[in-house]
């Protein structure tokens, strides 16, 4: 059983993503496009037009071209859109780059990307240094405060504006290769085209007439990183391509979070569960006017109705969530949220435009009805073109016939809204990031006192979950001292936070960790407080 749609199917222009985010860039003009939240420091419509085809122009003339990679390993700044469709317009692909990653992880991804040219702040030169040393390849460092021993981005200002870039086949060329872990295993390049990123934002546009949509007199802000799917899709290029204003925060604090809502009247917030949590609890919230707020929309990871209601009635706004995923530019469902309480708290809504939907049973692979739970596969155009140079990955996730296998459980009601209820992928949502179990499993097998290890989720009331590491030791380490190992090779969301000795891994014959037996144990023992 396929279920489709509810809204009608949306035209999809055959264009780059840089001209659709910018289609309405004469009409808005002098208008307010970006807002640095903590200097006040704004770009209108055509100041940010003509920085981008500036930007074009001056890595044009360094002799980056088509098909040229442009890694950026940077915090949210009033720029950063600036390089990201710079980059696209002169033909580019953006891999976009965790700056909280150490100076191994950035290394992997500029191997694995080919990135020709790195981009970065004064903050993360020196490991954006090493990691292109280790890596080679690298052909020049900018940074967007022009810190020394860079090249100053404002550099690349100062050519002539590219009016017309490289000739682009939407539907074939690449312009964003972020990173996913997709269902398992180690970090993948996700190739994006500029179809995959145009048709996203006309089926979330599509969905105006049953959900909250934004437009020119909408203020957002960007505390969700731009280098996060969520981030770049949906803020960054969907509220630009609105002609909405865009408020940017170079990372999350929350009395800094609540001071830029009240300052700039902020209509929509993009945010994940753990800082809706925090506006639901914390006493600070009660200090700040936020009625400017009419919407705040959840994503990254599943929001409880409990969780929605609480910040919905204490914010006064409508709370309403969504559901996606990098490899799918990343949209797949929305909820239909046009009052306070007016749809169900806990649904993803129905699929957007031109998307189909199965539930599959994961054991028989028959397609399942209304009510019945099931792997959540997706087909659309939104669907990536696959994972970069790994074939064996992408025909793992998107079958012959198109669907793309979430590893998400989930069940459709009788009115077509979705519902995620749990996971068949081994994939860790920590605050909306992805962590990969394998991947800590691998590195804690480096240290030599540890002689077999898994690593499972384990629920938290602030995060969502956290990896918890079950060590296999020798009798020399503590849990500190897993923890501290780890936490040197990782960035913060990846690190180990709960730690337990345990006298085996139980594993099937062939060797696989048995994960979901560890999960289910771990669950009935956190419900029994222990």
């Amino acid at each position: 059983m396929i279920f489709k749609s509810p809204y009608p199917a949306v035209d999809i222009p055959d264009v780059p993503v840089t001209s659709y985010a910018l289609r309405r860039e004469k009409e808005f003009g002098d208008k307010t496009a970006l807002i640095d939240a903590p200097t006040g420091e704004t770009l209108t419509f055509s100041e940010l037009a003509s920085l981008i085809r500036k930007t074009a122009g001056g890595l044009a003339a360094r002799g980056f071209g088509k098909g040229d990679v442009l890694a950026i390993y940077s915090p949210n700044t009033l720029h950063y859109p600036v390089a990201f469709h710079g980059a696209a317009h002169a033909g580019g692909v953006i891999t976009t780059v965790n700056p909280m990653y150490t100076t191994e992880e950035l290394a992997k991804q500029l191997r694995d990307s080919g990135a020709r040219f790195l981009l970065t702040s004064g903050p993360f030169l020196e490991n954006a240094r090493e990691a292109a040393e280790e890596v080679g390849g690298v052909d020049e460092i900018f940074t967007f405060d022009g810190a020394e021993g860079s090249t100053p981005f404002s550099e690349l200002l100062e050519a002539d504006e590219l009016e017309k870039g490289p000739d682009i086949d939407p539907a074939t060329d690449l312009v964003a290769l972020p990173y996913s872990s997709g269902t398992t295993g180690i970090s993948k390049g996700v190739m994006l085209t500029h179809r995959n990123l145009v048709a996203n934002m006309c089926q979330i546009t599509g969905t105006a007439s049953r959900s909250w949509e934004i437009d020119a007199d909408s203020t957002l802000i960007a505390v969700l990183p731009f280098f996060h799917i969520y981030g770049m899709g949906v803020i960054m290029n969907y509220a630009l391509s609105k002609g909405a204003n865009i408020v940017i925060m170079p990372r999350f604090d929350l009395e800094a979070f609540l001071d830029a809502i009240q300052r700039y009247k902020v209509t929509y917030a993009h945010v994940v569960p753990p800082i809706l949590l925090a506006l639901a609890k914390h006493p600070v919230v009660d200090q700040y006017d936020l009625s400017s707020l009419d919407v705040i929309n959840s994503g990254a990871a599943p929001l409880g109705e409990d969780l929605a209601r609480a910040a919905e009635e204490r914010i006064g706004c409508i709370v309403s969530q969504g559901y996606g995923l990098t490899e799918t530019s990343p949209v797949t469902h929305h909820a239909r949220n046009k009052k306070k309480g007016g749809f169900p708290q806990a649904s993803i809504g129905p699929a957007l435009p031109n998307t189909e939907v199965m539930i599959v049973d994961t054991a028989t692979g028959v397609a399942l009805g209304v009510g019945e739970r099931g792997e959540l596969h997706i087909r659309g155009p939104q669907v990536m073109a696959g994972y970069l140079g790994q074939p064996e990955a992408t025909a793992a996730t998107i079958d012959a016939d198109g669907w793309l296998h979430t590893g998400d459980v989930a069940y459709v009601d009788e009115d077509g809204n979705f519902f995620i209820v749990d996971r068949v992928k081994e994939l860790i949502k920590y605050k909306g990031y992805q962590v990969a179990p394998a991947e800590l499993e691998a590195l804690l097998l480096t240290n030599p006192h540890i002689k077999d290890a898994a690593v499972i989720r384990s629920p938290d009331e602030e995060a969502g979950e956290v990896p918890k590491a079950l060590v296999v030791s020798d009798g020399s380490l503590s849990a500190e001292d897993v923890i501290d190992f780890v936490a040197e090779h990782v960035a913060p969301h990846k690190k180990i936070r709960r730690v337990e000795f345990v006298d085996e891994v139980p594993k099937s014959p062939s060797g696989k960790i048995l994960r979901r037996v560890l999960i289910d144990r771990e669950l009935a023992a956190m419900e029994q407080g222990t």
